[in-house]
């Protein structure tokens, strides 16, 4: 199987390190949507600024070109992808993308993300995020697993779900 994934949930919930786990453990390509983030859109979050539908557009844009573009063994794409429509703007070039929601409890997310010095994305932001996320709904294409246990832990969770998905032909 080749891989069109996009690994997604707030700042914090583990969609860089559980995204580049599984595109080692599946042999695909990694990208991580922060790159693909114009600058100018860095420097409003960096500003402590949570940025608009208008900043996300293009930068959506480009995720869905990067899970669209040749990608021989399959790629996975960190990317918040935290609304409905955020999804369905990637889908729109990536039709094949499969969504990994990732979830964690609130007080292990807040000390994750308090322990990243020097992110762009500063804990104030949190909350935005939290009260924007719009969890995966039943006629889209993915599943969701807690990464309270850990990045291999859920990697081999992810791993199994997205077998029993391909043996039911989901």
């Amino acid at each position: 199987m080749k891989p069109v994934l996009v690994v997604m949930g707030v700042c914090g919930a583990g969609k860089s390190s559980v995204g580049a786990a599984l595109a080692q453990r599946m042999g695909a390509t990694f990208v991580d949507s922060d790159s693909l983030h114009p600058q100018a859109n860095v420097e409003k979050m960096a500003a402590g600024n949570p940025l608009t539908d208008e900043d996300r557009w293009p930068w959506l844009g480009l995720v869905g070109a990067e899970l669209s573009s040749n990608h021989p063994n399959g790629v996975i794409v960190a990317c918040s992808a935290l609304k409905r429509v955020y999804r369905d703007a990637i889908r729109a070039s990536a039709p094949a993308a499969t969504f990994v929601q990732l979830e964690v409890e609130l007080p292990l997310l807040q000390s994750r993300v308090a322990q990243r010095p020097g992110h762009f994305m500063p804990p104030s932001l949190l909350s935005s995020q939290l009260e924007t996320l719009e969890p995966l709904q039943s006629d889209e294409a993915g599943l969701t697993v807690s990464t309270q246990e850990g990045i291999e832990a859920t990697t081999n969770e992810i791993l199994s779900q997205l077998r029993n998905l391909q043996a039911f032909g989901s």
